[in-house]
């Protein structure tokens, strides 16, 4: 399961400086002193860290964040500033030689086994199971916690607009809403993990080779008030011969004024001279805002005259966008009128002008634009995406499953917050079909499922729930990813993990990644591990006496 040759760390986990020791809870640095002051700071102990219910409503999850959380467990150590502070935060009782403790500690006991990122997963599956001395994989709890959740809850938020969007290009423009600049930056990375084809985050774009995409503000558009603004009107083709980008565009607007069916002294010249200027400075990558004003009376006769006007000089316009309004009506509407110019000028190229939508939208909005028929092409995405307003929050968490080689088992009267215990092998079942069809937990030291052999499922809480599955394919979910101070096993490329959400997607019915009501993905135990279970829960669970 283990090999002995460490990697570099994909090219998207750059170095965070924020991610430290010291971006934990407090209390797990005094129960860290707690432990150590009891002589307990060198049990072993196995952690799972997984979630109990997909978010956002839905029946998938989108693994992410693992080569970040390598990445903090590969430094993880305390500086002599941390340990002054947390001399300065803690109480005075504190014994120093803790602190002389802390200074010498690293994850270099510690193994740590995950699923692939970029994997569907599903709760109770284990997304990283980690392994060490007590005292430091409890320090690590709440760090891994929050680079996994988050990762995991945008990429996932990504990946079911991806499938709503099919093939249309999606960008993400959420940074200015977004929880911060980390959170920012965070969501532009996993974002584009989870299928988002760029972003307009800059900083994103550098530090993780993403492609940035964008336009401009309707304040650029506003900043312009009359064709006096052009100051300079001319612009020069392709060929070298310099020319007048205005005059050709006002004489384009003319001509358009029976295609669009509009007087042209309704359209904006403060627009107009707007659209020039901005096509004077990009005319190889023209794209116009066209909802300042009034899209169909302003906006694409504006839009479409200087498109023409640069046709002339050899360069062709990208599209434009619609950040307001009735957006598959206006797309239906900017299309027909592409098409009717392309048309009357002979130009191939204008009836496939790119059509762009932005104003709030989510994957709901996706869903109704295409029960209502559009033509749009690409839509850009802010608020929704990077805050996942349907569900703000991953509820990943972090158990204690066994200690020194004894199983650990949290009881409670929610059922659904029992902790499954003890080392746990899992394994993906796949049908005759090749879809994937179940999620099997056993104990470690139970041998595999095999192909084609008839394999006991339990539903690991209620009885009468069970099935007999014969696999045609089995896959083994965990690897391990850390040990012995080394990254080992393979942590893959953005690119990489971009490609296998993708792949690992396929595998799932359409039914289990619809939006509206989707059909559970099963997540079973194996018999023994359902009797290993059951048995543990009534050796520890107290019995009540009636009075």
């Amino acid at each position: 399961m283990t090999t002995n040759n460490p990697i570099k760390i994909g090219d998207h986990s750059t170095k965070n400086t924020i991610v430290q020791p010291l971006l934990t809870d407090l209390y797990q640095i005094t129960m860290a002193y707690a432990y150590w002051k009891s002589g307990k700071h060198r049990d072993v102990a196995v952690f799972d860290l997984y979630f109990r219910k997909n978010p956002f409503h839905g029946e998938f999850t989108i693994f992410a964040g693992l080569g970040d959380a390598i990445s903090f467990v590969k430094d993880f150590r305390y500086s002599q500033s941390d340990l002054k502070y947390l001399k300065s935060a803690l109480p005075e009782t504190i014994e120093k030689e803790f602190f002389e403790y802390l200074s010498g500690i690293n994850a270099n006991d510690v193994v740590i086994y995950g699923l692939e990122e970029g994997s569907v997963c599903f709760p109770r599956v284990p997304l990283l199971i980690v392994e060490g001395p007590l005292i430091v994989v409890q320090l690590l709890e709440t760090t891994l916690l929050t680079l996994i959740n988050f990762a995991s809850l945008v990429a996932t938020n990504a990946a079911r607009h991806r499938i709503v969007a099919g093939d249309k290009i999606l960008l993400e423009f959420g940074l200015r809403r977004a929880q911060g600049p980390d959170g920012g930056l965070t969501a532009s990375k996993y974002a584009y993990i989870g299928g988002f084809d760029g972003t307009s985050n800059v900083l994103a774009g550098k530090l993780f080779n993403i492609p940035v995409k964008g336009t401009h503000a309707h304040a650029y558009i506003t900043s312009f008030t009359d064709l006096k603004d052009v100051k300079n009107p001319y612009l020069t083709s392709i060929n070298g011969e310099k020319m007048n980008l205005l005059g050709l565009s006002l004489g384009y607007r003319s001509k358009l004024v029976s295609v669009y069916k509009v007087l042209e002294a309704e359209a904006s010249n403060g627009e107009l001279a707007a659209f020039v200027s901005y096509a004077q400075a990009f005319p190889n990558n023209f794209v116009a805002l066209i909802d300042t004003y009034d899209v169909k009376r302003s906006g694409l006769i504006n839009f479409s005259a200087v498109a023409l006007g640069l046709n002339d000089l050899g360069y062709q316009a990208v599209g434009v966008r619609i950040d307001s309004g009735d957006l598959a009506y206006l797309s239906r509407v900017a299309r027909q009128s592409f098409v009717d110019i392309s048309k009357k000028f002979n130009l191939t190229f204008f009836e496939s002008l790119m059509i762009i939508v932005s104003n709030d939208l989510n994957d709901d909005t996706i869903l109704s634009l295409n029960e209502q028929g559009h033509n749009i092409d690409c839509f850009a995405i802010g608020t929704h995406l990077v805050t996942c307003q349907k569900q703000p929050a991953m509820g990943g968490i972090y158990k204690l499953v066994e200690l020194n080689n004894q199983p650990r088992m949290k009881l409670t009267q929610d059922v659904g917050k029992i902790t499954i215990p003890g080392r746990k092998s899992a394994y993906r079942l796949f049908s005759a079909k090749g879809d994937a069809l179940i999620d099997l937990l056993q104990n470690a030291d139970e041998a595999p499922p095999s192909v084609n052999e008839r394999v006991l499922c339990r539903h690991p809480f209620e009885e009468s729930k069970r099935a007999y599955v014969i696999p045609s394919r089995v896959e083994n979910l965990h690897s391990v990813y850390w040990e012995n101070g080394k990254v080992v096993g393979k942590l893959q490329s953005l690119e990489e993990i971009r490609k296998k959400v993708q792949a690992s997607l396929k595998t799932l019915r359409c039914d289990i990644k619809r939006n509206l009501n989707p059909t559970p993905y099963k997540v079973s135990v194996s018999d023994a591990l359902y009797t290993y279970l059951h048995q543990l829960w009534m050796e520890n669970a107290p019995i009540g006496e009636l009075m």
